[in-house]
Order: structure tokens, then C-alpha cells, then sequence
């Protein structure tokens, strides 16, 4: 007769107790993945068992719910095993499912043990041997964007008559009253950012050789703030000629889009040239009205915030009212997700039970992003609780073969 039996249950109790103790601690802590203790039976060359052993513990990656949370950088992975790819100051790889991140001084992004969120950079598209590197939010100034296409739709009275007196602009002297029949602002930006207005006069023309039955000709003429004439081929400013049908369709500049104005350089801003689409401006018995102005041209912005997008873009909204790409979250699978190693502060490191890391941008298997939010722990409280009544039962049943040895033992002494 021997002890063994007894104390290999209950040291395999016991260490049941600190994985369930374990799992019931870390309820609410994010990410956290809940473990499992595993048993084996031990022998020795016979049909009597020697007790049992620990023979594994294991984690369940199953996803936990998804909370709602107040922070832009509290991000969630959604519908997938992937796991956030962080790399430490000298340069070790860790994994983890806690999207709890900060923002440091310098841009980085990092989670509060200071390991930095990996990815691809603003403009740097994955794969051909580009590696993820920390991802850092710069707060430098959006550059500018020139004004190279702009797209209006108008409508022009067919009612109306031809203005009494020919359109003429300069500095000098200003378009009056009598030359035109419609006039709109438009705002087109230079290669600086700086704004530019300019003003569209539309005047009604005699029918011309070209114009459809029962159709009727227009003139759009551009200046800019100063007066200037600037519609038409750079350095040849000219009227723009609007055609229309007898069904008040524009039928000529064909394509709408041929016309063009052209600003000068000026200022440091270089020479700005503009394709205008005219495409849907129509003539019809209605007032002379601007149904749709656009371009696509802005100034500079400074960083007003950043949002987390399902494919790890991060999008930066900016004063001009403009968004840009700030960079682009990678994730990481592996082949066998049970051989990470545990490495405490909510990551894992990689070994060769896992294999290597596969990397991807979030939106296939390895899941989404969802931002404002954080994943909680898997952890079944009430089912921990259960467990951890089974096993202090086990470990007094274990406790109770000790005590039945160590009467039987005294018995024996005492013949």
C-alpha cells in the first residue's frame, strides 16, 4: 500500500484550483483567454495505477464579447483568430487580443506595457517582402491639393434674352448688368491650399450655324477675383460656347468635360489648369439656378483625430474637412494557436509548436477591426465557479485516501 496515488491527485487538484483560480482572476481583463488543466493517468508496469499527472494546459481562443467603450484607440478583433502583431524596443515579436492601445509623444502606438501595434505605413501596400514596422500617427500638416478637375450643373433659362450689351472683362472694367443673364462664385484652390475666387457669367447668344432646331447657344465666360478673363486654353482666354438641343440637353462642348479655365502662377502658387465638367446643365423653362458646383482641390489641414477602420485602415480626419490614410494594421495567425507561449501582460510570443507567423491585413479569416471597442475576457465565470467546486471536492476525495492509507498503516503497525 502507498501514499503515491493520494498525493499526485491531490497536487493535480491542486494545480486544477490555480488554473481555475486563474481564469476567475482574470475575468475581466481584457483579451484574456481562459485555460483548461489536463490530465493523465500514471503507470508503471502494472494494472494498479500510480496516480495521475498534469499532462497539459491549454487555452480556449474562443472570441469573448465585444464591449463598447469610450476611447478612438480601444480596438477590437471581430470574427477571427488573428492576434495584434507588437514588437518591444529591442526588438522582440510578441502577439496579443488586448486592442487597448496608447498614443505616445512621438506618434507611436504602443499598449501599456509600451510594445508597439505593427503594420504598414501610409502608401506602403503589403506583401513582396515588406515587413510590418510600429505604426506612428504623424501630426504633420496635410499637404495642399491644386484644383485640377472641377464638375457643375446649371440650369439656364430658355426665357431668357440676349443681353443687350457684349460681355467684356479687365480689371479695368468690370462685366455690367447689361452682358450677361446669370453669374455664380466658384472656389478652386492653388498648389499653396490658398482659395481663389473666380465668377461664371452666362450669356444667351444668337442662334449660330451650328445650333440644333428650335436649340439655342450660350456663352459661359470665367474671371477671376480681379476681373481677368480666364476661361479657354491657357494664355488664349476665350468664352466657353454652350450648345443646347431643342429638348434643352447640352449638346456641345462634346464631352462636357472639354472646357477649361487656367490661372496664371502667382504668389509662389504654381500656374493652376482645370478641366470643367458640364456634364447635366441643362436650358428649360426654369430660373437661372446652380444645381451642383464641385472640385476636387483643398487646402492644408492639421490632425483633428483618427478612427480605426474593419480593415485596419487608420483614417485621420483633418480641419480641411479631408480624410487620409495614416497607415494600415496588420494581423497575425498561426497554424497551431495552442503552441503560443503565454507570456503574461496580455501576449504571447511565438515558438515552434505554433509555427511562424502569418501576416494579413484585417477583413479575412484572421477577422476584422471594430474601434471604440475592446474585446472582454472568454472567461465563463459561473461555469469557473462550478469547476472550482469540483475540484476542491477532488482534492478532500484525494485528501480522504491519505487518511484511509494512513489508518490502514497504523493498523498494521499495531498487530
Amino acid at each position: 500500500m502507498g501514499f503515491g496515488q493520494g498525493v499526485s491527485g491531490i497536487n493535480a487538484a491542486a494545480a486544477n484550483l490555480d488554473v481555475i483560480g486563474n481564469n476567475i482572476a482574470n475575468a475581466n481583463t481584457v483579451g484574456y483567454k481562459q485555460s483548461t488543466a489536463q490530465f493523465a493517468d500514471v503507470y508503471a508496469g502494472t494494472k494498479i495505477g500510480l496516480g495521475t499527472s498534469v499532462n497539459s494546459v491549454v487555452q480556449s481562443f474562443s472570441q469573448g464579447n465585444i464591449e463598447s467603450s469610450g476611447s478612438s484607440l480601444d480596438v477590437a478583433i471581430t470574427n477571427g483568430m488573428g492576434f495584434y502583431r507588437m514588437v518591444s524596443s529591442d526588438g522582440s515579436v510578441f502577439y496579443s487580443r488586448n486592442g487597448q492601445f496608447q498614443k505616445q509623444a512621438d506618434g507611436k502606438l504602443t499598449n501599456a506595457q509600451g510594445l508597439q501595434l505593427t503594420g504598414y505605413p501610409a502608401g506602403v501596400a503589403g506583401g513582396g517582402g515588406v515587413k510590418p514596422q510600429p505604426l506612428v500617427i504623424s501630426n504633420a500638416q496635410m499637404q495642399p491639393k491644386a484644383t485640377s478637375t472641377t464638375s457643375a450643373q446649371f440650369n439656364l433659362n430658355s426665357g431668357s434674352t440676349v443681353p443687350a450689351t457684349a460681355f467684356v472683362s479687365t480689371p479695368a472694367a468690370l462685366p455690367t448688368q447689361s452682358m450677361f443673364n446669370y453669374s455664380t462664385g466658384i472656389t478652386v484652390y492653388d498648389s499653396l491650399g490658398n482659395a481663389q475666387q473666380l465668377t461664371a457669367y452666362f450669356s444667351k447668344q444668337a442662334a449660330g450655324p451650328g445650333t440644333a432646331a428650335g436649340g439655342s447657344d450660350w456663352q459661359m465666360n470665367i474671371t477671376d477675383a480681379a476681373g481677368n478673363l480666364v476661361s479657354g486654353p491657357a494664355g488664349a482666354p476665350a468664352p466657353i460656347a454652350l450648345q443646347f438641343s431643342s429638348s434643352g440637353l447640352l449638346t456641345s462642348p462634346t464631352p462636357a468635360a472639354l472646357a477649361s479655365f487656367t490661372l496664371p502662377a502667382a504668389n509662389g502658387a504654381a500656374a493652376l489648369t482645370s478641366t470643367i465638367d458640364l456634364s447635366g446643365t441643362t436650358q428649360f423653362g426654369a430660373d437661372n439656378d446652380t444645381k451642383s458646383l464641385t472640385q476636387n482641390g483643398y487646402t492644408s489641414g492639421s490632425l483633428l483625430g483618427f478612427a480605426m477602420q474593419p480593415d485596419g485602415t487608420i483614417l485621420g480626419s483633418y480641419s480641411n474637412q479631408q480624410t487620409q490614410s495614416l497607415g494600415q494594421v496588420v494581423l497575425a495567425g498561426f497554424g497551431n494557436v495552442q503552441g503560443l507561449q503565454p507570456q503574461g501582460n496580455n501576449v504571447w510570443s511565438a515558438t515552434g509548436s505554433s509555427g511562424q507567423e502569418l501576416i494579413a491585413t484585417p477583413g479575412g479569416s484572421l477577422g476584422q477591426l471594430k474601434s471604440n471597442a475592446v474585446e472582454d475576457s472568454n472567461v465563463d465565470l459561473s461555469g469557473q465557479l462550478v469547476n472550482l467546486i469540483v475540484a476542491q471536492r477532488n482534492y478532500q476525495a484525494n485528501a480522504q485516501t491519505i487518511k484511509a492509507q494512513d489508518t490502514v498503516m497504523q493498523t498494521l503497525v499495531n498487530l
